[in-house]
């Protein structure tokens, strides 16, 4: 069973609404390229305080990139602060099996030891193959696995959902 999407924008506004009261003032924010990127940069400016942006590039870290290819690799990881000791807001796009986060939190581990790590995800779809929950989430939606959810971002910043068949997303 699939459900249709929620708009981007609104489930990026209901995502800020539902962290507001609770990201550390000075939380960084860290976005896995590239969705997850768009959305940390939006949330910094949607939400009170002082929250550095990073970003990371987990490709080399994922369990599966011999199967899966290593989609948005060479981009790279940009950290332009301390992780030791910081309360980390990780943030993705969507989330799915839990690779991606996974691969992400031994990349921020690489770069030392946080306080703490929650996570924040646009879409959460369903489907994990790890046990990883998403701390705060825009939308819920039922998604058949033959499906990727795919965002986009148009020349004038706005978000966007589509699906795609798996195997379509470039």
């Amino acid at each position: 069973m699939t459900t249709a999407l929620p708009d981007a924008e609104v489930a990026l506004a209901t995502l800020a609404e539902r962290m507001r009261a609770s990201v550390a003032w000075d939380a960084r924010f860290v976005g896995i390229y590239s969705g997850g990127a768009w959305i940390a940069d939006r949330l910094a400016t949607l939400l009170p305080g002082e929250h550095p942006v990073g970003y990371l590039d987990v490709a080399f870290h994922r369990d599966d990139y011999g199967s899966a290819g290593l989609k948005g690799a060479g981009r790279a990881t940009k950290l332009p602060f301390d992780v030791d000791g910081a309360a980390i807001v990780l943030v993705d796009d969507v989330l799915f099996t839990g690779r991606s986060v996974r691969a992400a939190i031994n990349e921020l581990f690489d770069f030392g030891r946080p306080a703490s790590i929650e996570l924040a995800v646009l879409v959460d779809r369903g489907g994990r193959e790890l046990p990883i929950e998403a701390t705060y989430v825009g939308a819920r939606v039922a998604v058949a696995r033959d499906l990727t959810v795919a965002l986009s971002r148009g020349d004038d910043g706005r978000l966007a959902l589509a699906f795609e068949r798996s195997g379509e997303a470039g």
